[in-house]
């Protein structure tokens, strides 16, 4: 028998559809200004991947149930202050987190049964590769439950290792030795993988994110040394992030499956923005968010640093940057005048208001 927000096969098929349609238009895709590669969408919005997602989306809709997708992400604040304020979550994963669930609250205009985003924070999963404490991993998750907690549309939850019954309670070192043994691929495939080409992109970013993160002002070895650890331990990080991908595959069977990186053209997994930043790659745990004046754009902690930025406190700690003074204005007017951002001659230039990339990308 049919839910009460249950429809028939054609209909099921047009509102899958439609909701694959909107979840495009949050896609995460790679950066605009490189060459068209291997893999990428020939065309924009792309009927493939829409295809893919609706196939997905269509059993949720049949079965009048809610869409679950489910957000590996959110796994504690990068170990580099020269990116971030601190270890918790501050403003930049509060907006994303309301990016998130707005995102469900449009799908209920679709679809009324709703949306559930699982975020699955994968820090404990690899949080001795990344080099973040698990006691500040432990903080960030309970700090992120918080806000959650006060979302308006009730629309995201968070998943932890430790909610596992079979992991609660092991120690941490534990946990991701049983998960690896049970769900890992070997590191030798991995790496010859990535020798043939095989997920290259993704290898080089996290290798960045590794060294960016170890290159501290405490670190005293060489910037050799410090890359050759990088690259061994993104082959770890991605091994993990693999086991936890196959561990929610079995957790969350027939779900939606996010991502925050971009993701090739029709692949299962869908690449999804957490709102604008600097960079294509760049998350709220790897920076900070800025208010430059009617818009909120994520980037390193050092580049707002090097603005003419105020550093916000609420609730006694650090929570964001303001940009002040002529520069502000200066972005505001680009609001007002957005001819501006195409080089008309009436209004400021992006380069003359400030030095923030105004062709920021989605974060």
């Amino acid at each position: 028998m049919l839910t009460s927000h249950a429809l028939p096969t054609s209909g099921a098929r047009e509102r899958a559809n439609e909701i694959a349609g909107l979840l495009l238009g949050h896609q995460r895709r790679p950066d605009r200004n490189r060459h068209q590669q291997p893999g990428d969408c020939r065309e924009l919005p792309c009927a493939d991947c829409r295809a893919t997602q609706a196939r997905v989306i269509e059993a949720f809709v049949l079965a009048g149930q809610p869409v679950r997708l489910v957000l590996p992400a959110f796994p504690g604040k990068s170990p580099n202050r020269a990116k971030v304020l601190g270890t918790l979550p501050d403003m930049a994963e509060e907006r994303a987190l309301e990016y998130l669930d707005s995102l469900t609250a449009s799908i209920r205009e679709i679809h009324p049964p709703g949306a559930e985003i699982v975020i699955c924070s994968d820090g404990r999963v690899f949080s001795d590769a990344v080099g973040i404490p698990d006691d500040d991993i432990t903080a960030y998750h309970r700090e992120l439950r918080t806000m959650i907690a006060a979302l308006p549309h009730v629309g995201v939850s968070l998943f932890t290792l430790d909610q596992v019954p079979e992991f609660a309670g092991l120690p941490h070192d534990t946990m991701r030795k049983v998960l690896t043994e049970r769900h890992a691929v070997p590191l030798d495939r991995l790496r010859d993988g990535v020798r043939r080409g095989e997920e290259l992109p993704l290898y080089r970013a996290i290798t960045r994110f590794l060294f960016e993160d170890g290159n501290t002002p405490e670190y005293k070895g060489s910037r050799a040394a410090l890359q050759r650890d990088a690259r061994a331990r993104a082959y770890v990080v991605i091994q993990r992030s693999k086991a936890w991908g196959e561990f929610l595959a079995q957790r969350f069977p027939g779900s939606v499956r996010l991502s925050i990186h971009p993701q090739p053209c029709s692949a299962l997994k869908l690449g999804i923005r957490l709102g604008e930043s600097t960079g294509t790659w760049l998350t709220p745990w790897h920076g900070v968010a800025v208010d430059l004046g009617g818009r909120l754009v994520l980037m390193k902690r050092s580049e707002a640093e090097a603005l003419d930025c105020d550093v916000v406190e609420r609730g006694g700690r650090p929570s964001h940057f303001v940009l002040r003074g002529p520069a502000r204005s200066a972005h505001e007017d680009l609001l007002r005048h957005p001819a501006a951002r195409t080089g008309a001659a009436t209004a400021p230039s992006a380069s003359t208001a400030c030095a923030v990339p105004t062709e920021s990308k989605e974060w």
